[in-house]
């Protein structure tokens, strides 16, 4: 860890989140090989882009999820429980949990994520639909504890998870994050979660290399977002795309490439960069369902029931907190 980190982040007066944005950037630029975390792709401008990722023909996860929760809506909605809380981490654009909504009784919605302004305007807009559903917005990184809203009180909770997002975690740092979430969501909780699938190879690399560049657009935003929010000075023109798919650890990785020598400042620090360096913006693990039930046992879940599409491309799963 960089010990002046957290002392630059302070000295700049930064609001709690911006600091903790701008520890992260320094530790990990400062690391080799360099990296940044996936969850600062998601500002406004981040998330705008990720949801026009989300209706790209090369990209599946979103379209083949959305099919498995139309039709088997019935089933997953016979698992949460009348009058239940249902707490979505990470949630983004609405459009998976209004199929929930209308099948479900549900008591509340909390949708959870760290971009608060998108997320307000995700839950206005829901609400407005759903005149009947308390819905209760939260602030925060849905990868560390939270405080779920008192208002919520004694209802059932359950969580939502859908989309890739586990896959953006290490192994490890996936199974904590599902005994972080049933410790959140408490005794007697429930989690119904998406899963990519491993595939042809060629399918994942369209995936995240289309045509129209816009998941090159979403990398490099994270750039463009620590001048903007940090005084960066990174020449983002001069860093490239790359998502590569790596056999051995069955995960897709997103790079952002330096095309040349330059140096980038943030906060004071300098950051130098070769020809050709990388810094390692995301993974993307894929599973077999036998992996997933493996880590969602060894996490404190017990699997009741796995529904797919009929090519086998994603995975959605009912899980139920162990004793």
């Amino acid at each position: 860890m960089n010990v002046h980190a957290p002392a630059l982040a302070e000295a700049h007066h930064f609001d709690e989140q911006t600091s903790a944005f701008a520890r992260d950037v320094i530790d990990d630029l400062s690391q080799h090989p360099k990296r940044l975390s996936p969850k600062y792709f998601y500002d406004a401008a981040g998330s705008e882009l990720f949801e026009q990722i989300t209706l790209l023909p090369e990209y599946y996860p979103t379209r083949t999820e959305l099919t498995i929760l139309r039709d088997r809506s019935r089933a997953i909605s016979a698992f949460i429980p009348k009058g239940a809380a249902l707490v979505e981490f990470g949630a983004g654009a609405t459009t998976k949990v209004r199929l929930l909504l209308n099948e479900c009784a549900l008591g509340a919605y909390v949708p959870v994520d760290i971009s608060g302004d998108f997320l307000q305007a995700q839950a206005d807009a829901l609400g407005a639909d759903f005149p009947g559903l308390q819905v209760h917005p939260v602030t925060a990184d849905f990868t560390a504890p939270f405080e779920l809203p008192d208002s919520i009180g004694a209802m059932p909770r359950v969580g939502f998870f859908p989309g890739s997002t586990l896959g953006n975690f290490e192994p490890h740092e996936a199974s904590a994050f599902l005994r972080s979430a049933r410790g959140i969501l408490g005794k007697g909780a429930r989690m119904v979660i998406g899963v990519d699938l491993e595939k042809d190879e060629r399918v994942l690399y369209d995936a995240y290399n289309d045509a129209a560049g816009i998941t090159a657009r979403f990398n490099l935003n994270v750039l463009h977002r620590i001048n903007r929010e940090l005084g960066g000075d990174f020449d983002v023109g001069a860093f490239v795309h790359r998502a590569i798919y790596n056999r051995d650890r069955h995960r897709i990785e997103m790079h952002l490439i330096s095309k040349k020598a330059l140096t980038a400042r943030v906060l004071g620090k300098k950051f130098s960069f070769r020809p050709g360096e990388s810094i390692h913006t995301e993974n993307s693990y894929k599973y077999s369902l036998e992996r997933f039930t493996a880590l969602a046992k060894g996490s404190g879940w017990t699997p009741l029931e796995s529904w797919t599409d009929p090519a086998g491309m994603f995975s959605v799963h009912a899980l139920v907190a162990s004793d």
